[in-house]
Order: structure tokens, then sequence, then C-alpha cells
């Protein structure tokens, strides 16, 4: 059987899972960065030793890691953290935390994607009233909290087809490389 090979087989299933696994790496190893902003020893900072295990647990190389404390530190301005907020499906509301070196590129990206899939950005301060920060305090602007979810105050129930497409959203947006969590006032 000619074009048919074991080994190609081999290799387009890990070209795959190898992707998949460096979407993660770079998902954790931003929010090692965006930890270690402000003190890089994870002895002294919670956030970031947090961060770490779960970039451990993941697989992540220990030399990664350290190289993603080293560079928040020295460019601790670079890297910023966002919260976007959004309203979906059946008029749900959407929190959306990222971590960004670029806050234009990840606006319009995120912009994008809530178009495609019919929901709508909305102000700050316009959906973050329906939730609840768990684990800190909520602070003004677009930048997150201390806290490490948010809960909604007032859970809401969608059709069958909100919900799907609700779903679809969510998905979308977390496989966008700069959004580290997606919070909805929905339960999925």
């Amino acid at each position: 059987m000619s074009g048919h090979s074991h080994w190609a087989g081999i290799k387009h299933k890990k070209e795959a899972a190898d992707q998949k696994r460096g979407q993660v790496f770079s998902k954790l190893l931003a929010a090692v960065s965006a930890a270690a902003r402000t003190e890089p020893s994870p002895d002294f900072n919670p956030r970031l030793r947090t961060a770490i295990e779960k970039a451990r647990e993941a697989a992540v190389p220990n030399d990664k890691i350290e190289q993603a404390v080293k560079r928040a530190h020295e460019a601790s301005a670079a890297i910023e953290e966002l919260t976007f907020e959004a309203y979906g499906p059946g008029g749900a509301a959407i929190l959306i935390e990222a971590t960004s070196d670029n806050r234009n590129r990840t606006v319009q990206e995120i912009k994008k994607i809530l178009d495609e899939e019919g929901a709508k950005w909305a102000e700050s301060g316009s959906v973050r009233w329906a939730f609840s920060a768990e684990g800190g305090s909520a602070s003004g602007g677009e930048h997150i909290n201390t806290a490490n979810r948010w809960k909604a105050k007032f859970p809401q129930e969608l059709n069958a087809e909100d919900k799907t497409k609700l779903q679809t959203l969510v998905q979308k947006l977390e496989g966008q490389p700069d959004v580290q969590k997606v919070f909805t006032n929905v339960f999925l």
C-alpha cells in the first residue's frame, strides 16, 4: 500500500498532541509570568507558587518555568493582566480573564471571537456587578483582582439552543492563547 506507513500515522498524531500541549504550556507560562511580576520568589508570592505548581502538574519543564519568572521580573511592565466583559447568547453575562504583552492585539482577538459567535462586548463595570469575587476584593478598571474565581450572584437559566451557543463561545475564548479563564452566570 503506497503512501501508508506506520511512522506517518504516528508523526501526525504526535504533531497534534504536541500542538495542544504547546498551547497549554503557553497559557501556564503566561500565568507564571503574570504572577512573578510583583515578587519573583514563590516563597513570598502564593499566587506564583500556585501557578508554578499548576505548570509542574502539566509537565512544563523547570527551565521554562524559571525563564518565565526571570523574564517577567525583568520586564514586569510588559505583561498585563486584563479582565474583559461581554454579553453572550440569551443575555448571559461573561467575564474573561487574560494575560497579555499586547493589550490591543488581545482586545481585537477577543472582540472578533465575540462577534463571530453573536456575543457583544460590554464596557467595564457593566457585567461585573453580576459576579462576586471569591478569594479577594474586586478592583476597578480592567485589571484582574486578587480573586482566583468569580461567582455568579444571580445565576441565569438559558434555553437549550442558547446554552449550546454559549458553550461554543466559551470553548473558542478559552482556546485563545491569552485567555486564562472565562466565567459566566450560567451553569454549563
